[in-house]
């Protein structure tokens, strides 16, 4: 369940007083609510009576935004990784806008879930789609369930490419964390070559319909994409906000013609590649934008902080 709010001051220019609009609107059953509150310019400060009869949102947010980071093969020690989730956990308040999650190598996953509590929900980076049996060194989803994780990363361009993780075993992994009732962040995305060549949207279909494969629309809310251009992976190169909500537009347009309006809707598309301070206020003001599957800012609490704290750029609504 996912719900939009906005807050629209309007100025009565005839009557010298400041009303405020707001509007709350529940994506799944389409039901919307108002408020109204008058008052008086005199008394408030801030507000000039003159001005212009336009007004700005203050809360952008069709889904609920999710920040969420990434440590890979990150930190070296447990003593390092106790430091970084007490840090990140600081950071997180009653006045943060978003959910928050993160991703940890196995070997740090309980003590960092235990640091975090219900503040932060902590997932692992990948899971074997086998339950049990001669596979060595896998990690099967039920494992995981078993210590309270009930998330997990899928399709990262980095497992897709240096283990070799094809499209259909990307979609077993789906498959089986769906199965046991957890959720799952599918990660897609182009390469620099397909980019250049205007491959996106073929090269994110192909992913997207491949990685959700079998998934049906009642356990679409199990799932969150993440779009990672693999070239702005780890390289300091981040997608525009217009390019990013040109993608996150045709996940969305996919997520429909394959679910429904609904699903398409509701289902959270994140972005990865480089997210920093300076770069995910931009970012999460795009309306398809929900929040941000963040690497190496994610290694460093303060920066991670600022990230989970965004304060995005309100967009301009004519009334």
């Amino acid at each position: 369940l996912f719900r939009k709010r906005i807050v629209l001051p309007l100025v009565l220019e005839s009557s010298g007083h400041c009303l405020f609009l707001e509007i709350h609107c529940t994506t799944s059953n389409m039901k919307f609510s108002a408020s109204l509150l008058l008052l008086s310019l005199g008394a408030t400060q801030g507000f000039v009576a003159n001005a212009p009869s336009r007004s700005f949102s203050t809360e952008l947010f069709a889904r609920k935004p999710f920040i969420t980071g990434n440590w890979k093969l990150n930190p070296s020690t447990k003593a390092e990784a106790v430091d970084l989730a007490r840090g990140i956990a600081a950071s997180v308040t009653d006045d943060s806008p978003c959910d928050v999650g993160l991703f940890v190598p196995f070997t740090f996953i309980e003590t960092v879930r235990d640091i975090v509590g219900e503040k932060i929900v902590v997932g692992a980076e990948m899971v074997t789609p086998e339950m049990k049996g001669a596979f060595t060194g896998g990690i099967a989803p039920v494992m995981l369930k078993s210590l309270g994780i009930e998330w997990a990363l899928a399709g990262h361009s980095e497992r897709r490419t240096i283990n070799r993780e094809t499209d259909e075993y990307i979609n077993a992994q789906c498959r089986m964390l769906i199965e046991q009732d957890m959720n799952v962040i599918l990660c897609i995305g182009e390469t620099l070559e397909e980019f250049e060549k205007n491959l996106v949207g073929p090269v994110c279909e192909v992913q997207l319909k491949k990685g959700l494969a079998g998934i049906d629309a009642k356990d679409m809310d199990k799932v969150t994409i993440a779009y990672e251009p693999v070239w702005a992976i780890g390289t300091g190169k981040v997608a525009t906000p217009e390019i990013a909500q040109s993608v996150h537009e045709k996940i969305r347009e996919i997520l429909k013609d394959m679910y429904g309006e609904e699903v398409a809707d509701e289902t959270r598309v994140l972005y990865g590649g480089s997210v920093t301070p300076d770069s995910v206020d931009g970012l999460v003001s795009k309306p398809d934008i929900d929040g941000a599957l963040v690497g190496g800012a994610s290694l460093n609490a303060e920066s991670f902080g600022r990230i989970i704290n965004f304060q995005p750029v309100d967009t301009p609504v004519e009334v």
